[in-house]
């Protein structure tokens, strides 16, 4: 059982006993609250463990100057070890208590997306798919919105190629304000009416806090673009809107960054969080950005959520697209997000990154291919 399955209480008592069940906390409430106290160890007491074996615990981390807050649970208590200096054995040492489970130490400055706080990975479920936990999933549509004849004749393309998901943005960040910057309001229409008529769910980006509850009202997932990965008022107002939320990486940002910006979302109580790598900036010049796989794998290692990869972005370039989505897949990637379009020479954004949608379906086999070898499961198997 991981820590965010266990049904603890957040209120520290004096007493061991029991607190009453209307003290209970959702489990991410339940987390935070270990999060905000900045804990460094937390230890994880069997379903079974006794006053006495509780009591002896919390003596032996007070025997090493070290504070321990209890949470108490209706099947187990949590022991939360609050001090900097931990001994390099006090793991070893608390594990062979009677009545002690496991003891996890917490080095991370991200704690609610750390692997550490949760060793199994997160599913995130957007209708029958689910995202995570060895399933694959394809994302796929245009850069922006444009038309109802461009954005219909994408979807259906993308579905009967084999894609999961329709994406398209209808509100646009560029470079310039005098390129073209989506159809807002009516994208979001369309986009509806792309799912309504191909039932594939949609991701879409939103820009701006003032924007969350809108968007929300049509997407099944809310996309924060890189430019945006440290717009903490963005992030968090996304955490409560309580939308499955696909966080990009910055451009120039770190892993640790990346992951600190998932923390604000799920700091909210909103654990349904996707990264999504989309390459960073680097020296070379040949391609739009540089594809970090290194960071899928690392993420995978790091955090329990889900990661996805978009090459689109990560390399700018159609014909780079397909063999790094397959890459991708084999560095771990939980999926992929494809630009795709029916006549990229016309698109209004990043048409030289976009597939046609004769390439995307010839993609589709090779990634479902790689997929079996590899035991993926399709992202519409249901538990």
């Amino acid at each position: 059982m991981t820590a965010l399955e266990l049904a603890i209480a957040v209120r520290p008592r004096l007493h061991l006993a029991l607190p009453q069940k209307n003290h209970r906390l959702s489990s991410i409430d339940q987390l935070l609250s270990l999060a905000k106290e900045n804990v460094s160890m937390i230890v994880v007491m069997r379903s079974n463990a006794t006053e006495e074996e509780l009591n002896a615990v919390l003596t032996r981390i007070q025997e090493h100057g070290l504070k321990g807050r209890v949470t108490y649970g209706e099947e187990r208590n949590i022991v939360g070890v609050i001090g900097a200096a931990i001994p390099p054995t006090l793991r070893e040492e608390l594990e062979r208590f009677p009545g002690v489970q496991e003891a996890v130490r917490i080095t991370r400055p991200y704690k609610l997306a750390a692997r550490e706080f949760h060793p199994h990975d997160t599913i995130v479920q957007v209708g029958d798919l689910v995202i995570g936990g060895g399933s694959f999933i394809v994302i796929a549509g245009p850069c922006a919105v444009e038309s109802e004849e461009q954005i219909m004749t994408t979807a259906f393309a993308v579905r009967e190629a084999g894609a999961h998901m329709l994406r398209g943005g209808a509100f646009k960040p560029r470079s310039s304000p005098y390129t073209f910057r989506g159809l807002g309001e009516e994208g979001l229409r369309l986009l509806a009416q792309a799912r309504a008529e191909t039932g594939l769910p949609i991701v879409t980006e939103v820009m701006t806090p003032t924007d969350v509850e809108l968007v929300a009202r049509y997407a099944d997932v809310l996309q924060i673009g890189a430019r945006n990965m440290q717009n903490f008022q963005l992030l968090e107002e996304v955490g409560r809107s309580g939308k499955p939320a696909l966080l990009k990486r910055g451009m120039s940002a770190t892993i640790e960054e990346w992951l600190l910006s998932a923390e604000y979302i799920i700091a909210q109580g909103n654990p349904n969080v996707i990264l999504c790598e989309r390459g960073i900036r680097t020296f070379e010049t040949a391609t739009r950005n540089t594809m970090d796989l290194n960071a899928v794998a690392l993420a995978k290692r790091r955090s329990h959520l889900p990661v996805i990869a978009d090459p689109s972005h990560g390399t700018g370039k159609w014909y780079l697209a397909p063999p790094l989505a397959l890459a991708s897949l084999a560095a771990g990637a939980d999926g992929v997000m494809l630009e795709v379009h029916p006549d990229p020479d016309r698109a209004t954004s990043d048409g030289g990154q976009s597939l046609t949608c004769e390439n995307f379906a010839a993609l589709m086999p090779q990634m479902t291919a790689l997929a079996n070898v590899l035991g993926r499961r399709d992202a519409r198997w249901r538990r």
